[in-house]
């Protein structure tokens, strides 16, 4: 392993993958865009940047003085990436990780599969996917998450009314499609290990219980109402796929049964 590596994004994914690279790399350069969170992040033992694609900083070049960037935005601005690969190109980075998302994929009845033709797409984590897969400076492997739980983000908690607005759950018979955090960290981790650069991956529990029947369990697991569900009678049957993942990586999903994941343990 080198000796540094470049987190670009420390939100409820970048500060925990940070904290558990800090283990195998002597130096973790993490961004935020807010000033007060600097101290805090160097408190952690990480090396702080405050960083904003659309308003680059002068020591840009610092923060990418690594062999390996992880990006995990959520900015869709086009034109602030293509200035942030131009600072790319002429860094030290030889491989991007980027966090995409499974959100890439249209409705549709076969499941989602990295192979897909996306091309009549235009959603803008495509043209960013684009734009970073083929660009000849630098290895970029494509890691496109489904819906993120763990950690803070507790299912059960998704869809509590408030005064201003009752949340309901949208096309409840739909199949969710979700990863633990503790997945997000242990398929990053490996994808550095084995050097698995130049691929495009989906990241999903293996299982997809219905919608109103995951987040219905997990809200009364809290001890809150039952969810409202919509009356929508469209029926949605997107599924994404992650046989290749587990191929290639020899990964088994820490939490592949959504059910299965206990709503008072696997959550901070």
């Amino acid at each position: 392993m080198n000796n540094s590596i470049s987190i670009l994004g420390s939100g409820w994914l970048g500060l925990p993958v940070a904290q558990r690279l800090s283990a195998e790399f002597a130096v973790v350069k993490i961004s935020t865009r807010s000033a007060g969170k600097m101290r805090c992040l160097a408190e952690a033992g990480l090396q702080p940047f405050q960083i904003d694609i659309e308003n680059l900083p002068d020591n840009i070049q610092d923060f990418l003085l690594s062999d390996i960037l992880i990006i995990n935005i959520t900015s869709k601005n086009i034109a602030a990436f293509k200035n942030l690969i131009a600072e790319i190109e002429i860094s030290a980075v030889k491989q991007v990780l980027f966090i995409s998302s499974t959100s890439v994929y249209p409705e549709q009845t076969l499941p989602c599969k990295e192979s897909d033709n996306l091309q009549q797409s235009t959603h803008p984590l495509l043209m960013i996917e684009s734009l970073l897969q083929n660009n000849r400076h630098f290895q970029t492997t494509l890691l496109r998450f489904a819906g993120l739980i763990g950690g803070k983000r507790h299912p059960g908690r998704f869809f509590i009314a408030t005064k201003q607005t009752d949340k309901v759950i949208g096309f409840p018979n739909a199949p969710a499609n979700l990863i633990h955090l503790d997945d997000c960290l242990a398929i990053i981790g490996l994808i550095i290990k084995n050097r698995c650069w130049g691929e495009t991956l989906n990241g999903c529990a293996d299982t997809h219980p219905s919608k109103a029947t995951f987040y219905t369990y997990n809200a009364l697991a809290l001890g809150l109402d039952k969810p409202k569900l919509n009356t929508q009678t469209k029926v949605l049957h997107k599924v994404i796929c992650n046989k290749k993942l587990k191929r290639l990586l020899d990964y088994q999903f820490i939490h592949g049964d959504l059910m299965g994941i206990d709503p008072y343990k696997s959550y901070d």
